[in-house]
């Protein structure tokens, strides 16, 4: 498709007001086609794009992207706003090394202004920049942009309850993408729901309700008597009641047909000057203007390269997540007492094949981490085994749940970390880099880092069947690195015992654990060309850490190398360092980890080189440490 508009260099917030109605309708087909080209290539967040494009541009098309300030709840349905603002020439390199983020991030560019990536934090960081506003006596607008799956985490309520009763002015875009805009809207609903946003009816609303205030104490009982017959009406109409919105203090209105530009426009004039906190419903649909996605709008949700034309994906191999998800099956087959819990994101952890078999025994909590937590402490206590299934960098937000209800009772809860280590092109704000670490400071916490599919699913046995209290299994997004179908075992009791991966002499040891351990394989290939013999040992158990048996198979070596996917500060590598130096051990202790977490978009190979974890920078820097002896 040749980019009429989009393509052009001057699409300045000036120009985007000057659009007529049918420039706007070819835009949101460019940017449509656009967004479907790149993340067909390069991967992505397809589906939530597609379901807001007409409202990002009613919303540049109204607001000044110069001055006002959007925020978009998580960020990963950016693509059309980077696209309109300065980032058309760059969209080719979303998500890859050295390219544009797939989230907003600020130092990517001026008109993005938070750095976003996980749920529900949105209301709360714009209610903040609408207070620093009001503080220097600005009269910019601020906006956040919310999904309603957002909704269903406590922070995003927590921001609105502050917002209605403090009633700062900034303006809430809830997009509302679960309901069908035909099935609950009706002619009638539609009619009063554009009477409701047109400026008219906003401007007699307001003016009737400062004359009514004006008269005192029976102005204001007016006002109740007025609000009490509206809110009858409402309900005869919508068999509804009263919206929770505007329970908690904000202006409710909507619902808007979110694919409706023009309307969107006029809606969001309409309510923009409003001095109070409003919220503006907008019914959009995933997936749209591409068949594949909205008929299937999870699949699309983040995918990898695919096929345009058929929509079926270029990725077929298997997964850690497919591996751990066949294995909670098999086990949840023999042991009745295993329930499974996932934060909203039942697919991304392959909980769906789990949920469909055992769909009693399966619990999706929303985006709530913590309550996922709590919940799965609730049924450990009464004799059940909760598998709780989360992201890494998602977890973190329930570190305190994890430590008051669950460690402290040594309560025996299973967590499933995915996506341990680096992720790939999500990027910072997604990579499993800080797990170990804060694993490590859990008391009663065993944690394991399975290298490959069969030591991931020898490690989820140990943690249900074998294990008591909580136990954490952690494993990487993507592929197994390992060829050959490990592991060095054949017993889930063996998987907390160390063993030796690869060679032989005592010039250094590298101890590694999870998937990195492939690139210590590598580094000692890369040694012994170098005329140095060491031998690697691969440790699923990183706590509590079996000491006594590492201290035995590095007997006589006098430097130790540890090698982790994860943060120096608190990680693998002080542990072994620790230990070693608790138990006056003479051989010296060197940690390979990351120094700084917040390393951009690229593949995960990339992520681990510039971090300096891989075999080759290994090799080089274990070779001139024993080469200055």
């Amino acid at each position: 498709m040749e980019y009429k508009i989009l393509g052009k260099k001057n699409l300045t917030p000036v120009a985007l007001k000057t659009l007529t109605d049918e420039e706007r309708t070819e835009l949101c087909a460019e940017l449509r086609d656009k967004i479907l080209n790149t993340v067909s290539s390069n991967g992505g967040h397809l589906a939530s794009n597609l379901g807001v494009v007409e409202l990002t541009v009613a919303l540049l098309s109204v607001f000044d992207y110069t001055k006002d300030k959007i925020v978009f709840d998580v960020g990963h349905q950016s693509y059309s706003y980077k696209l309109l603002t300065g980032r058309f020439d760059e969209f080719d390199t979303l998500r890859k090394k050295g390219g544009i983020s797939g989230f907003p991030r600020i130092s990517e560019s001026s008109y993005d202004r938070f750095d976003t990536g996980h749920s529900s934090t949105s209301i709360s960081a714009a209610l903040g920049m609408a207070r620093a506003r009001d503080l220097r006596r600005e009269d910019n607008y601020i906006v956040s942009v919310v999904g309603d799956g957002a909704l269903t985490g406590g922070l995003a309520y927590e921001a609105i309850n502050d917002a209605g009763h403090s009633k700062t002015r900034m303006l809430i875009i809830l997009n509302d993408n679960e309901m069908s805009i035909d099935r609950n809207v009706g002619g009638l609903s539609r009619y009063l729901s554009k009477l409701r946003i047109s400026s008219g009816y906003i401007s007699a609303k307001a003016t009737t309700e400062s004359f009514l205030r004006k008269l005192g104490f029976f102005g204001r009982g007016l006002i109740r008597i007025i609000i009490a017959i509206k809110d009858f009406f409402r309900f005869l109409i919508y068999r509804k009641k009263p919206s929770i919105f505007e329970d908690l203090g904000l202006v409710y209105y909507g619902p808007v047909d979110g694919h409706d530009t023009k309307n969107l426009i006029k809606a969001l004039d309409a309510v923009k000057d409003i001095k109070a906190p409003v919220l503006l419903h907008v019914l959009t649909k995933k997936g749209k203007g591409y068949p594949h996605a909205e008929q299937h709008p999870s699949d699309y949700h983040g995918v990898g390269p695919f096929d345009l034309e058929t929509g079926v994906s270029l990725n077929t191999k298997l997964s850690y997540t497919t591996a751990f998800a066949g294995s909670l099956c098999e086990i949840a087959a023999k042991n009745r007492n295993v329930v499974a819990i996932s934060a909203a994101m039942t697919q991304g952890t392959g909980l769906e094949t789990y949920s469909m078999k055992f769909p009693t025994r399966f619990f999706d909590c929303g985006i709530a981490e913590e309550h996922c937590v709590t919940m799965a402490g609730g049924l450990a206590v009464s004799g059940f085994i909760p598998v709780v299934a989360i992201y890494s960098s998602f977890l973190q937000r329930a570190y305190d749940e994890m430590i008051s209800d669950v460690c402290f009772m040594n309560s025996h809860v299973v967590f499933a970390i995915d996506r341990s280590g680096f992720v790939g092109s999500d990027g910072h704000t997604h990579h499993g880099l800080l797990d170990i670490s804060y694993l490590n400071s859990m008391i009663n916490m065993t944690v394991l880092s399975p290298r490959d599919y069969k030591d991931l699913r020898y490690c989820l046995d140990y943690a249900v069947n074998r294990c008591e209290g909580p136990v954490a299994v952690r494993y990487p997004r993507g592929c197994s690195p390992f060829e050959s179908a490990g592991p060095l075992y054949t017993d889930p009791e063996e998987c907390i015992v160390p063993h030796l991966s690869c060679g032989s002499g005592s010039d250094y040891a590298i101890i590694s654990t999870g998937r990195i351990c492939s690139e210590a394989d590598k580094a000692v290939e890369l040694l012994k060309e170098k005329g140095f013999n060491g031998i690697h040992i691969n440790l699923a158990l990183i706590k509590p850490l079996p000491v006594k048996e590492l201290i035995r198979m590095t007997n006589g070596i006098s430097h130790v190398f540890t090698l982790e996917e994860g943060i120096q500060s608190g990680g693998f590598g002080e542990a072994v360092t620790r230990s070693f130096s608790e138990d006056k051990c003479s051989c010296r202790v060197y940690n390979f980890a990351v120094k700084d977490p917040v390393v951009r978009a690229a593949s995960p190979a990339e992520q681990i080189k510039e971090a300096g974890l891989d075999a080759e920078n290994v090799a080089s820097v274990i070779a001139g440490a024993l080469g200055g002896l």
